[in-house]
Order: C-alpha cells, then structure tokens, then sequence
C-alpha cells in the first residue's frame, strides 16, 4: 500500500487513505487519467509528505489514524510552504464536512466516491496549479 505510482508528466496528487483497497483504487484511477500519485495513510505522514514534495493537489480522508485529516489540513493550510496546495476533503460521515470547511479544505467529496465526480474535482483544482507550479519553475 502507498507505494508510488510514477506518471513524471501528469500534476502529483498526494492520496492521504488509511484504507489499502480504497487508496489503491484511487490510485489506479488517476494514474490512468494521467495523475502522478503518491500515499499517505495517516495525517502525520500526510503532512510530512506534503511539505517534501509539495504536490499540486492533495485528496484527503477526513478519518485517519495518528492525526485526523481535518487536524492535516489546519497544520498544511498554515504552512507558508503548503497553504496554497488545494485539498480535497473525502468522507462518509456528512457531519464532518463543516469541520473540514474550518480546516481549509478547498473542496469536498462524500462516500461512497463516484469515479467521475473524483476525477473532476481532482482535475480541477489539481492541473491548474501543476500548471502554475511549471511557470514558476521556468
């Protein structure tokens, strides 16, 4: 689980699920799209991954072991070097949504996930900013 997933010409997307079936469908499904992606299974390690390699968009369980997604996202939005990565927040508990909007998430997907639906949230916020991200670079 949480291996990675090398697509070197697609926007990184960091795929925060603790659950192994779950992070690997989504995994596969946008490494087919043309997503470069890499895991983490808890928010501490969400964190720590994020802030090394910086990806352009973040998919992130609101559940987790260790540190909760919401908890991530507060410490990844006050990070001068990560607050302007867009999160998405995914969960099946409805009532969590309102604490990931206080958190920062930028956008939000409930359980059980609709392939499309996550392939154009992910797409959204994801591409725009691999996009800024490679004028920066040059």
């Amino acid at each position: 689980m949480m291996a990675d997933i090398p697509r070197p010409d697609g926007p990184l997307v960091l795929v925060v699920e603790d659950a192994e079936e779950a992070f690997d469908a989504i995994a596969d499904l946008l490494a087919e799209a043309g997503f470069q992606v890499v895991g983490a299974g808890n928010g501490i390690d969400a964190v720590d991954t994020a802030v090394k390699l910086l990806p352009d968009v973040i998919l992130m369980d609101l559940s987790l072991p260790l540190m909760g997604g919401c908890e991530a996202a507060r410490l990844l939005k006050s990070d001068v070097r990560t607050r302007d990565i867009p999160i998405i927040a995914v969960t099946g508990h409805h009532d969590f949504l309102a604490m990931a909007r206080e958190a920062g998430c930028d956008a939000f997907l409930t359980k059980p996930l609709s392939a499309g639906a996550l392939l154009e949230e992910v797409d959204r916020h994801g591409r725009p900013a691999a996009g800024r991200r490679q004028l920066a670079r040059n």
